[in-house]
């Protein structure tokens, strides 16, 4: 998929859950309780962490709870995509995870 809503739903509410808050099916298996993906701006003084959600995605940094540095969904997809198709969908993805945002 490379629409917001698909690209969410296939590659992180495993972990996530449905609306981003933790609850994914996956996320008992998991050693760390994953983020509550909208709440990412009020975490941040209330704007949302465009760039730093950017690295995330990609790999650029470190999110403990993921384990490797390659996000388990994310790392096999980005290897076989050119880059220009993985900026796509980085942007796309973080796009979506910002209309996600609540207070």
């Amino acid at each position: 998929p490379v629409d917001g809503p698909a690209m969410f739903s296939s590659y992180c509410a495993p972990c996530h859950g449905p609306k981003g808050v933790g609850d994914g099916p996956a996320a008992h298996a998991l050693t760390k309780v994953p983020a509550d993906l909208t709440k990412l701006s009020a975490r941040n003084g209330g704007q949302f962490p465009t760039v730093r959600v950017r690295r995330y995605i990609e790999g650029a940094d470190e999110v403990a709870a993921h384990g490797s540095r390659d996000m388990p969904m994310w790392g096999p997809l980005f290897k076989s995509l050119s880059r220009d198709m993985v900026v796509q969908r980085i942007e796309t993805l973080t796009k979506y995870l910002e209309g996600l945002q609540q207070p």
